[in-house]
């Protein structure tokens, strides 16, 4: 039997050694100069990002919405940079905050993470504001295919939403609990409150945005961790993806290849 996203996610960590993960973020405005624009350079930064990352990183993050800002072109672009990762050797998680119910959910399920669909991504995030109906289609695919459900993120706004006696935050985290195979989003950017998920959920692998340029650091990291040390699949973007001032010139490719070691030096 083929190993499952989690087995493979761990193996792929070890032989790196750090759970690392750069996020694929085409903005245009902060794209390297000589890429030009549209679809055609969101693809182009894509396989660069894959280029310079395979073997250094376990997997990479592609985010849909920059991809599909560019209509048609760019869903294709989104398609070939999968691709091209997966062949890579990577692990790729599709950023798709995907939730919905019934055949709709079916549907999302089979756009993002099926192999014979369309993109066939390793792993896709999803939305559970609409209840486990919306996570059912996902979980289907597991332990195969990997799901990162939003469990409590890190943006200013939704402590409100997610947190509650209970909140969402709280019936997602009873859903996880009884998939153990199921991975949740946990911002690096709690403090305590990360900790308290960590504990609450001992086996369950986070997907950690907000690491570097969103001001976490190896500390909040490191409360995410489970005991053995792993479980925190923590992702950089910017930090790796784009340079702290100015556009990088014809070196872009082999700059971001130093910085996604420079990642895994930190993490590890």
């Amino acid at each position: 039997m083929a190993a499952g996203f989690v087995e493979r996610l761990e193996a792929a960590s070890r032989t790196c050694g750090a759970s690392a993960c750069v996020g694929i973020d085409p903005h245009l405005e902060r794209l390297p100069e000589v890429l030009g624009g549209g679809a055609a350079a969101a693809r182009a930064y894509g396989l660069g990002v894959v280029r310079a990352c395979a073997g250094v990183v376990p997997a990479v993050k592609p985010q849909v919405a920059f991809f599909e800002a560019h209509g048609s072109a760019g869903v294709a672009a989104l398609e070939d940079v999968v691709h091209a990762a997966r062949a890579a050797g990577l692990l790729v998680v599709l950023d798709a905050k995907r939730g919905d119910i019934g055949t709709t959910a079916e549907a999302y399920a089979h756009a993002t993470i099926d192999d014979d669909g369309p993109t066939g991504a390793d792993a896709v995030t999803v939305s559970p504001y609409l209840g486990r109906e919306s996570l059912d289609p996902f979980a289907a695919r597991l332990p195969g295919k990997g799901l990162f459900v939003l469990l409590r993120t890190s943006n200013p706004g939704a402590g409100a939403w997610q947190r509650g006696t209970p909140g969402m935050a709280d019936h997602v985290a009873e859903w996880l609990a009884a998939n153990p195979s199921a991975g949740a989003v946990v911002g690096a950017t709690l403090g305590d409150e990360g900790r308290a998920w960590r504990e609450r959920l001992p086996n369950t692998w986070f997907l950690v945005p907000g690491y570097g340029a969103q001001g976490g650091d190896r500390a909040a990291v490191d409360v995410l961790r489970r005991a053995d040390g792993l479980g925190a699949l923590v992702v950089s973007a910017r930090g790796v993806g784009f340079p702290a001032s100015g556009r990088d010139g014809a070196d872009w490719e082999s700059l971001i290849a130093e910085r996604a070691r420079s990642f895994v030096r930190d993490l590890a």
